[in-house]
């Protein structure tokens, strides 16, 4: 055991409520997909294990950080998920998590930036995440709609659904 051991993989600082949730941790791609039939996004990583760093400043509270391989905030964004299911003949089946990625891609497709994917040498981490959130990107409540016969491969659309203040205040 050591207590320098270096650690593989990037740091992503998430907060301490999320360090240990058994939520889905789904990483989508934005500008590597090149060409005129494209997403803008795309699920890199879905994953429900995590490997996390705590640490520690001196005379502050500690730190959480996630362990993820191979991860850049120029073109990834971190997004946790709890499990959702679909109502299948009356059944509730538990979604993978390349479904939930999927659909989460298709959500956020709206809110994620146009750029070129390169970048020059002198340029730093970017000030703006890859995926700009917007009012209307909040939900109160998720839909999926099946999908058309014809999209076999396709995930299937979403749209949010406002809920009204005074049904907010009874959940």
């Amino acid at each position: 055991m050591s207590i320098f051991k270096k650690q593989r993989g990037n740091l992503v600082p998430i907060h301490a409520d999320n360090a240990n949730s058994k939520d889905w941790l789904v990483l989508l791609e934005a500008v590597t997909i090149v060409g005129h039939q494209r997403d803008k996004l795309r699920v890199a990583l879905t994953t429900k294990e995590r490997k996390l760093v705590k640490k520690w400043k001196l005379f502050r509270n500690s730190e959480q950080f996630l362990v993820v391989e191979g991860y850049d905030p120029r073109i990834h964004a971190l997004y946790f998920c709890p499990q959702l299911y679909k109502n299948e003949d009356s059944e509730l089946v538990a979604l993978s998590g390349q479904e939930i990625g999927q659909l989460m891609a298709r959500a956020l497709e709206g809110g994620a930036i146009d750029k070129p994917p390169w970048y020059e040498p002198s340029d730093g981490a970017p000030k703006e995440p890859v995926i700009k959130s917007s009012p209307a990107m909040e939900f109160d409540s998720l839909v999926v709609d099946a999908p058309l016969s014809g999209q076999v491969n396709k995930p299937a659309a979403l749209r949010s659904v406002t809920v009204p203040d005074k049904q907010k205040a009874n959940t």
